[in-house]
């Protein structure tokens, strides 16, 4: 029987931040399938000496599960290499079917996402207590739409952490839509390629978002972090460390 499938989140673009699990993965692969208009090709020279690599950025999604099942059906090692998580804007369930109905097991491994890479470099949290604790990751309808009860408009008026991918494109549209319910002050973080050699990362108010966006001729590989918790001014403390707090491991105070 054939090996599973590996479709593998190659995180954000830095290799040492890939899971240990991806990269034995890649490091084991005979065949590697890669996203390399997206991932980063220091990421895909982990694949060993001898190992095919196929490249998808001029590949249709049928093109490259054509060349998936074929590999995967002569026995072979085969590793789908995608940017960041595959559960996140991944096309996954459309590849885990098409693998399914070829009668192919498939196993996922997830990756660190750009919006956790983007936090983690500008050293904050995005669930501060009492400003903040919901976190909402999304995109700007573009071409292919989102379902009306996910409209921009309606996640927008949570004032949530509101991380948008795919969106850069659109990024006049959606700062007009931000600024009905986010004060014009609030901090976004705008993330290219973060972890890259070549990051490039800055906070700036949403009423800048556009500007600032279209300078720096951003179109692709861009996130925006809308975010009243990166104007947090750090005082609010966590109900779970507080000394008063019970929990299974640890007594309140008397």
């Amino acid at each position: 029987m054939p090996s599973p499938v590996m479709i593998v989140g190659a995180g954000p673009g830095a290799p040492d931040l890939m899971t240990l699990r991806a990269a034995r993965a890649v490091e084991a692969a005979e065949v590697l399938v890669w996203t390399d208009s997206l991932v980063s090709p220091t990421i895909a020279a982990l694949a060993p000496e001898g190992c095919e690599r196929i490249r998808t950025s001029t590949l249709t999604l049928e093109e490259v599960l054509e060349v998936v099942v074929q590999r995967a059906r002569d026995g072979r090692r085969v590793v789908r290499l995608h940017d960041g998580d595959p559960c996140l804007y991944g096309a996954l369930q459309e590849q885990i079917c098409r693998l399914a109905d070829a009668g192919l097991a498939v196993e996922v491994v997830p990756g660190i996402s750009a919006y956790q890479a983007t936090a983690a470099a500008l050293g904050r949290e995005l669930t501060i207590p009492g400003v903040v604790q919901t976190i909402v990751l999304s995109r700007a309808g573009g071409r292919t739409g989102v379902p009306e009860r996910e409209s921009l408009e309606r996640l927008a008026a949570l004032r949530a952490s509101l991380c948008l991918y795919l969106s850069a494109r659109h990024v006049e549209e959606v700062q007009a839509e931000l600024l009905r319910h986010y004060p014009a002050d609030t901090p976004v973080a705008i993330g290219y390629r973060v972890s890259w050699p070549d990051q490039w990362l800055t906070v700036v108010p949403l009423r800048e978002m556009a500007a600032v966006s279209r300078e720096r001729q951003l179109i692709r590989t861009t996130l925006y972090v809308v975010s009243p918790a990166l104007a947090s001014a750090g005082e609010a403390r966590s109900r779970l460390y507080s000394a008063d707090h019970h929990h299974l491991f640890r007594g309140g105070a008397d």
